[in-house]
């Protein structure tokens, strides 16, 4: 604390002498001989001492208290920040543990959150000198995930967390924006925030968490500031609202609202939802309000008990009467200059007169006034440490060896710095628009409150892009770009739960210093850009297809062309059309709108309502006292994001504010009908061509091959951009051109097909000939057997009699064995002649077909037509119909009784006799017609190597074999 022992207040330092720095004033704390300045002998000299220090913006008291404190109120201040403290403070439905005084005690706050596993760290810190006075409180913020939080290290080179990934960036915002509001003007000393996740337990959110953390940091701190602060989540569970869900829970959440506030009102929101009402909004903000007011509750309990005094000391506001001058000074021109309605020539007109008061103002132009008068003594060089014997001479002559030099006296210093003109008349300009709006009822441009800025917009203003188009609405602008890939254009996350994540849609924000009109730095995205493009893109998400409707990657690119207020929301607008442009099926149209209020109107002459401000100017947004933006369509919301300048708004506010921006929307939408020329709505012909295939999870490996040879030479055979491929069949394959798509496909198709016995091949090319038959390509790269026996329905001694490579046949699949290797017949598919009875007893028996003789049963109605079916013994398969005969009866059971001598012919397959073998019996057992019948054999080769014959006579089973002859 910087309060003296008199109690007297003094003023910060802000100007620093060169002869006196940190340095020196660290050294008189620690230097045993204290400088003569400040011995008993220079004593009588402590009030010139003291004027040059108020000159310069210190007292003499509260040099004294920093540089010489009273040693046992330094050891008891100490003593009470070794004091550790642990309190429960609600979070929900469920307590976190605060700890403070553990670790980081040299800190001004420091403490520990706990929640569930999940631990973050947060410390505020001062610097002991302020900076020089601007119109922004000099806070920065850092917020860093470890990645040994979750027992991770970095996957970059140097092992160590690198570069702030946009997660961390956009939780900085969300503890920065909310805080600055609480911030008591006139306080410049650099104020930092850290924050780091120490454990992740992967269920437990740490943003909520760390925003909450660094409001009690900032409340047990020497950093004043009005009102303790809290954040919390709240999610929709079916019509239940949750407040700091688990990650499991967010998961079926259909809100994901952040809010941060105080005890008793509103200061951020932020969040995105699928087209929720905004009266559901509204009681969502209601259930967080009173979470965050628990909260506040508790953490005022805490700093009562182990806070720290704040430094009010150190807070220095520009005098009153200067806003007075200032008023007098440029009151009636200001006046005017706000009424341009263009926003370069006003912010032109602004400078002018800002120059022209601060040259009235100050030492360019310097204003004594009555009352203020007096010489001011000065002093050179009262610190010498390297002249131990020098002396202040009492008559303000300084000995410098022979040469005595008399001190000039200089000019009276001026009453007001540059700088505190400059506050002043910023704040005065915000009056003035501020009582223009709500006593003239007109906008710098004219407008009234709900009035929107003139709205236009094109299509296709890019022929190569895929999608393109630009949004104009007043003085602001937005070029919206869209392109179109498959997944390896997808935007892979680096998290903290090490699970490998991709964004297959993102929306990608630029501002540059030329949009405003200005020179300035190009470099990486700026924190306001981040938050920009997020809002934006989580605005657009949930009107875009499904993964399996559209199967794209998208990428949206909004570089501002020009910015007068509310880009963001043109950026939402442009792109919406930009992604019609480009032939992405959305859901609807959605636009977007910032909204301004003006909270205390008793000032400027109104009745104390807030005035609320439709599509809000630059000028009104820094003037103003929120920015509100709302994305969505007539009937719902999407995204939005409040910030506030004062210290909340109420929900009666808030809810006006949404009933009028939902006006708004539908004001917008209606005119990006009128687009023109209108968005295509159709594929460019210069964006991929992505198809999806199905196939068989087994197969996958098949297309990738061994260590991904064969989906490279597939690309590089038929020229596709890329084919990817998932665990679970999906297969997509991404090309430039119809026909190398269609030739890829071709290929995968007969990678990973799955062949069905008696599916027929027409037109295959025959690719090699072996002594047992031939190999034939049924589909490319997969090939399969035609034995000889299944070449043609004659006996055929050599395949190369009839066939050579490259002819074209057409096969049957008759088996497809344990090995997936496939057996074709062309035999299967070759017209079979009629053969009589008299023929068929007359035919010797073969190696390629035998012939079994069953007793037909009773001879009765003769007529009856008798089949005669013929079975390959390789495929086991019956073949057509070979022959018609009249025989006596049509029983055919095996038990017949009948003593005549009839027959039928069957053919049965060697294999299927083989696989029926019952090794402990040596039997095998045979499935055929019009019985089961039960054979032996000296072996299972001999039987695989034979043909049944079998021959019924009398009603009795007799077995006979023939040898194969091939």
């Amino acid at each position: 604390m910087l309060a003296s022992s008199s109690g007297v207040r003094s003023t910060p330092f802000y100007a620093q002498p060169s002869h006196f720095t940190v340095s020196r004033r660290c050294k008189f704390l620690s230097s045993p001989n204290p400088p003569r300045f400040l011995t008993p002998k220079i004593s009588s000299k402590c009030s010139s001492l003291s004027l040059l220090f108020s000159r310069n913006g210190v007292g003499c008291n509260r040099f004294s208290v920093r540089a010489l404190a009273d040693s046992d109120s330094v050891a008891a201040g100490c003593s009470s920040l070794l004091q550790p403290v642990s309190v429960n403070i609600p979070f929900g439905n469920r307590e976190i543990l605060i700890e403070t005084g553990h670790i980081g005690r040299q800190a001004s706050g420091s403490l520990m959150a706990t929640d569930g596993e999940t631990i973050v760290y947060t410390s505020v810190c001062l610097s002991d000198v302020p900076s020089e006075p601007s119109d922004f409180f000099p806070l920065s913020v850092t917020y860093q995930e470890r990645f040994s939080a979750a027992g991770r290290t970095s996957g970059g080179f140097f092992k160590r967390e690198g570069k702030t990934k946009d997660n961390e960036v956009l939780i900085c915002r969300m503890i920065d924006r909310p805080l600055r509001p609480t911030m008591l003007k006139g306080f410049y000393h650099e104020t930092q925030l850290l924050s780091w996740v120490l454990s992740y337990d992967g269920l437990h959110c740490p943003d909520a968490l760390a925003v909450t953390a660094a409001g009690i940091a900032v409340a047990l701190s020497e950093v004043p500031h009005s009102e303790a602060i809290a954040g919390v989540r709240v999610g929709l569970l079916g019509d239940k609202f949750v407040v700091n869900p688990t990650t499991k829970e967010m998961e079926d959440s259909t809100l994901d609202l952040f809010l941060v506030g105080t005890d008793n009102a509103t200061l951020m929101i932020e969040g995105y939802c699928d087209f929720l009402p905004e009266e559901k909004l509204l009681e969502a903000v209601q259930v967080g309000q009173d979470a965050v007011r628990e909260i506040c509750g508790a953490v005022k309990a805490l700093v009562k008990k182990c806070g720290k005094p704040k430094m009010l000391d150190a807070i220095k506001l520009p005098p009153p009467e200067l806003y007075q001058l200032v008023e007098k000074i440029a009151g009636d021109e200001l006046h005017n200059v706000l009424q341009i309605k263009s926003k370069i020539p006003r912010r032109k007109a602004i400078s002018l007169l800002e120059e022209k008061v601060i040259n009235r103002l100050t030492d360019k132009g310097y204003i004594s006034m009555e009352g203020t008068a007096g010489s001011v003594e000065t002093i050179q060089d009262l610190i010498d440490e390297d002249d131990e014997d020098e002396e202040i001479v009492i008559d303000g002559e300084v000995d410098e060896g022979d040469v005595h030099i008399k001190p000039i006296s200089r000019k009276s210093t001026p009453l007001f710095t540059e700088v505190d003109v400059k506050l002043v008349f910023k704040e005065v300009s915000s009056k003035f628009l501020r009582r223009r709006i709500v006593e003239g009822g007109k906008r710098s441009d004219g407008r009234s409150p709900e009035d929107m800025r003139p709205i236009t917009s094109r299509c296709g203003l890019l022929p190569r892009a895929h999608g393109s188009a630009l949004f104009t609405r007043g003085e602001t602008q937005s070029l919206a770009v869209v392109t179109l890939g498959d997944k390896q254009m997808a935007q892979k996350l680096d998290n903290l739960a090490n699970v490998e994540e991709f964004k297959r849609f993102y929306l990608q924000y630029s501002f540059p210093p030329s949009s405003v009109g200005e020179v300035g730095r190009m470099g990486a995205p700026s924190r306001r850009e981040i938050g920009h493009g997020t809002l934006a893109e989580r605005a657009l998400e949930p009107i875009l297809p499904i993964e399996d409707e559209f199967p794209y990657t998208v990428r949206v690119e909004s570089t501002i062309t020009e910015s007068n207020g509310s880009s963001s929301m043109a950026s939402v607008c442009g792109g919406c059309l930009a992604l019609q442009d480009a032939g992405v099926p959305i859901k609807c149209s959605i636009a977007g709108i910032a909204m301004g209020l003006v909270l205390d109107t008793h000032e400027f002459g109104g009745d104390g309502t807030p005035l609320i401000l439709s599509d809000i100017t630059g000028a009104e947004d820094a003037s103003g006292d929120m920015d509100f933006k709302v994305a969505g369509n007539e009937d719902g919301i999407t995204a939005f994001q409040m910030d506030i300048k004062v210290e909340g708004i109420t929900l009666p506010v808030m809810k006006e504010a949404l009933l009028q921006a939902r006006d708004g929307r539908r004001r917008i939408l209606a005119e990006m009908t009128k687009c023109s020329p209108p968005p295509t709505k159709s594929l460019s012909k210069y964006a991929p061509l992505i198809h999806i295939m199905k196939v068989a999870p087994e197969k996958v490996n098949a297309i990738i091959g061994s260590g991904g040879k064969k989906v490279k030479s597939i690309i590089e055979e038929t020229g596709v951009e890329a084919i990817d491929t998932q665990d679970d069949g999906i297969v997509k394959i991404t090309a430039k051109d119809l026909s190398s798509l269609e030739k890829s496909k071709s290929i995968i198709s007969s990678l990973t097909m799955v062949p069905t016995v008696g599916n027929i091949y027409r037109n295959c090319e025959i690719k090699s000939i072996v002594p047992y038959g031939v190999f034939v390509e049924i589909a490319p790269g997969r090939e399969g057997l035609c034995h000889i026996s299944e070449l043609t329905s004659d006996w055929l001694a050599k395949a190369e009699d009839a066939f050579k490579v490259g002819d074209r046949v057409d096969v049957k699949l008759i088996e497809v064995n344990d090995k997936g290797q496939l057996r074709l017949s062309r035999r299967a598919l070759l017209p079979v002649p009629e053969t009589s009875p008299e023929d068929l007893s007359s035919k010797q028996l073969t190696c390629n077909q035998a012939e079994v003789v069953a007793d037909s049963g009773k001879a009765s109605d003769e007529g009856t037509p008798k089949k005669y079916v013929s079975v390959s013994k390789a495929d086991g398969l019956p073949r057509e119909k070979i022959g018609q005969t009249k025989v006596k009866s049509s029983a055919t059971k095996l038990a017949s009784s009948s003593k005549t001598d009839s027959a039928e012919t069957i053919l049965l397959p060697r294999k299927k006799i083989a696989s029926s073998h019952e090794r402990n019996r040596g039997a095998f057992i045979v499935s055929g017609r019009p019985g089961t019948w039960s054979v032996k054999c000296d072996s299972e080769t001999n039987l695989a190597s034979m043909c049944l014959c079998k021959k019924v006579k009398a009603g009795k089973l007799t077995t006979s074999f023939a040898a194969d002859r091939e």
